[in-house]
Order: C-alpha cells, then sequence, then structure tokens
C-alpha cells in the first residue's frame, strides 16, 4: 500500500522510522538510508517517504523525461529493500509553499508521528529548500526524534547518485548503471499495437513507449524481461525511433523476446537492459534491416549466455 496524506496515516504506519528522499531509481545509496533508519530503531516499523511527482518534475515540467523509477516501480523498489510503509505526498503548489519548520512539525511529527528520521548529507525540503540537514537536526531533537545522517555509498571512487546512473544509462553503459542500482535497470509499462512488421519480419516484438521515463542511448540491448506471471525471459530490445522506416515522434521500446508466443496486449511487462550491443541504426531496406535483427538475436543471446 503507498500512503498519500500526511493527514491521516494508517494507525500501523505512525510511530516508525523514517527514511527521507525523492528516491528516483532506489539505487545503493538509498538502500543505505533505508538501513540507517532501520538500524538506528529495529524496534520500529519501517518506513520510506518520498514526493509524487519528484520535485523536478514538478519546477520544471518541460525538462526532458529523466525518471529512473515511477511511483509503482520505486515503491515496490522500496519494499524490497525492507521498507513495511511507502510515504508518496503529492508534491504540487501548495506542498512545494510548505516552510521546512512546517515540513517537520505538521508532517513528520504530528501527522506521521516519526520517532526517527535517516536521510542523505544532502537533503533538502520545504519551501525555496530552506531546509537543511542541520536544520533537520535542531528541529528533530527538539521533538524528540532522532535523526541519522548517512553518508553517500562509494562506486569506483565516486558517490553513488542517481545523477551519475542516468547519464551512465544516456552514454549506453546499463551494466555500470546496474552496478550502482544493485540490479538492472528496468523500463516497466503497458504493452501497445505496433504496426505488426516485426511479425511479418520474423520477429514479433512487445512496443512499449518510454513516457516519462529516462530515454536511455538509443539503440539494441540484450535484455531479460519480466513477464505478468511473474517469470522472466530473455531477449532482445531496441530504443529508438525507427528511421529505417521514416522516424517516429517519439521515442519508443520494441522488445522481442526468446521462446515466447503469448500475447502480451495491454499487459504490464519490466524490461531490463542488461547489455548495450550496438547505436540505432539506419538500414537501407527492410531486407537489411532483417538481417541486422538476425545478427542482433544472436549477439544478445550471447551476451545474456
Amino acid at each position: 500500500m503507498i500512503i498519500t496524506s500526511w493527514r491521516d496515516v494508517p494507525r500501523e504506519a505512525r510511530g516508525a522510522t523514517i527514511a527521507l528522499g525523492n528516491f528516483d531509481g532506489v539505487h545503493l545509496g538509498h538502500v543505505a538510508v533505508l538501513r540507517a533508519a532501520h538500524a538506528a530503531r529495529p524496534d520500529l516499523p519501517l518506513a520510506a517517504l518520498t514526493f509524487e511527482p519528484h520535485p523536478r518534475e514538478h519546477f520544471r515540467p518541460d525538462d526532458p523525461p529523466f525518471r529512473l523509477t515511477l511511483l509503482p516501480a520505486k515503491a515496490a523498489a522500496l519494499t524490497a529493500a525492507g521498507a513495511a510503509h511507502v510515504v508518496a505526498l503529492p508534491f504540487d503548489d501548495t506542498f512545494a509553499a510548505m516552510s521546512a519548520e512546517d515540513f517537520v512539525e505538521q508532517v513528520l511529527h504530528r501527522g506521521l508521528g516519526a520517532k526517527h528520521l535517516a536521510c542523505g548529507p544532502d537533503f533538502a525540503f520545504g519551501h525555496r529548500r530552506g531546509g537543511d540537514v542541520a536544520f533537520l537536526a535542531r528541529e528533530a531533537e527538539a521533538r524528540g526524534m532522532g535523526l541519522s545522517i548517512v553518508p553517500p555509498v562509494q562506486f569506483g571512487g565516486e558517490a553513488i547518485s542517481s545523477t551519475r546512473i542516468r547519464r551512465l544509462l544516456q552514454d549506453g553503459y546499463p551494466d555500470r548503471a546496474a552496478e550502482r542500482l544493485g540490479r538492472p535497470w528496468e523500463i516497466r509499462g503497458t504493452v501497445v499495437h505496433g504496426d505488426k512488421l516485426g511479425r511479418v519480419l520474423g520477429w514479433p516484438t512487445a512496443n512499449m513507449w518510454i513516457g516519462r521515463h529516462l530515454e536511455p542511448a538509443r539503440g539494441v540491448y540484450a535484455v531479460t524481461v519480466a513477464l505478468p506471471d511473474g517469470s522472466v525471459a530473455k531477449g532482445v530490445a531496441n530504443v529508438g525511433r525507427r528511421p529505417t522506416l521514416g522516424g517516429d515522434p517519439k521515442t519508443r521500446l520494441e522488445t522481442f523476446i526468446f521462446d515466447y508466443a503469448g500475447d502480451l496486449y495491454g499487459q504490464e511487462i519490466g524490461v531490463r537492459l542488461v547489455h548495450f550491443l550496438r547505436p540505432d541504426a539506419k538500414f537501407a531496406g527492410l531486407e537489411e534491416l532483417k538481417a541486422a535483427i538476425a545478427q542482433d538475436v544472436e549477439d544478445a543471446k550471447a551476451a545474456l549466455g
């Protein structure tokens, strides 16, 4: 269950130890914040408090999509990391105008009854980001709430961050992103009808729009696919706008799932990018495209083992 209001919190979710953050991607640094919250008060239920939409989406709605995880996937990852409750507060104009002191008093103290808090050193909150961790420490202590400031988790000599993971995906390194996420990056969405060309060419694909997800490097990937029945299959996917076929106005994800013959239209799947195989390319015609796909399938099978 995702709690979307701090004014009417279920009794079992009150009095928790709470990890605070945007948690986009729920990477290993975010998991460390959750673990610190639990370690400080293992006697309490563990909750994660986040915001929806991401504040950047609210303040800069014309920015290109950048999300690593949309709310359902984020909540699932937070739950997998140990959170018993996920509080996703609606980030709108009213919430953005709330002072830092009111956030601590009204939301954390009165609304959620928080007993302990955990966050990263750069956590900021309240109107115009008026509250920082020093402010939070003072205000939490005054209300009898504990606070753990969790240092960034290092990987390869640098701090793990959502920003760095986005850049790795945009540069075509899903394997390096996965090392920082603790799992392959997944695009989750509903399978839509395409033009059935893949079926004609001999490789029927499950088509999804990228939507509000970050657009990774355009090209071909070896992938695994989380299917609606809970099983996981291997496949090959293309992220792009189909230049050989005249181009699309929006980026789509087309996935050929190995040894699968089911009907996925209208169902939700998760496509996990494992290896980047080659950049998107424009071919002279359908025969050349067909040959390239055949090679992509072989390359993906080799990459996935």
